[in-house]
């Protein structure tokens, strides 16, 4: 089985949804591939049934998806916890990049939630809180697409080293693209420099790992680069990528 005959077996089945089989198929042929044709692959294969999620710590992704299919939809988050600079680099993006940003928003406001749950939930129940201001928000903005192209890379922590190019979000029912799985903090790195792609200006100031404002601290040299992610909380994940 080719690559293209991939992209017209999921194409038959894309009525009853059942990707599995072809996910794995997939996952097979494009591991070791350039990441842009994982995601010439993607965009071939799903057309406007495909998205990308970005936390704009950079616009790595976003640059690299573009390129192969200028308008795609990018889901941005917005908590009500976001740093004024992961803010702007969001909106620099509308102006820069040929995409179209949604920003996917909880049902509560930050003081909808306060009132409802107690203030500092952040601090109290972290995982509660990342559900209910990430995960869920995420989960119902997704719901209109077959697939979603991510930027998580193994080497980033232990619970992303089994990561695969093209994996089955068992989740939410449909197909998790990971484009950059097998980079390296230098690809990225050089691809950022080659590119001059906009980065968030946070990472000059020792934000390696860019999250809400109240979870996310500076990191010291010789510091895990995600170490100042839940600091104390022994908390690695949100819960989008588990």
């Amino acid at each position: 089985m080719t690559l293209a005959d991939i992209e017209v077996d999921l194409r038959q089945q894309r009525g009853a949804l059942d990707l599995q089989d072809i996910v794995e198929s997939a996952a097979l042929f494009l591991e070791g591939a350039p990441a842009r044709e994982i995601v010439r692959w993607a965009a071939a294969t799903f057309g406007d049934r495909l998205c990308l999620t970005s936390s704009m710590s950079d616009a790595l992704l976003i640059d690299l998806v573009s390129r192969v299919k200028p308008g795609v939809d990018v889901l941005f988050v917005d908590t009500g916890y976001h740093f004024a600079e992961t803010v702007g680099t969001r909106d620099a993006v509308r102006q820069v990049y040929e995409v179209n940003v949604i920003d996917v928003r909880p049902s509560r406001t930050v003081e909808e939630q306060d009132r409802d749950l107690g203030p500092r939930l952040f601090g109290r129940n972290p995982d509660l809180c990342c559900f209910l201001r990430k995960v869920e928000p995420l989960n119902r903005a997704l719901e209109p697409y077959l697939a979603w192209i991510s930027g998580i890379r193994r080497d980033e922590s232990p619970s992303r080293v089994g990561t695969k190019v093209v994996e089955w979000d068992a989740k939410r029912q449909m197909v998790k693209i990971n484009p950059i799985a097998a980079w390296t903090q230098e690809d990225v790195d050089n691809y950022i420099a080659d590119n001059g792609v906009l980065i968030n200006p946070l990472h000059y100031d020792n934000y390696p790992s860019i999250g809400c404002a109240p979870c996310t601290r500076q990191v010291v040299e010789g510091e895990d680069p995600r170490s100042g992610r839940w600091a104390g909380l022994g908390k690695v994940e949100c819960g989008i990528h588990l």
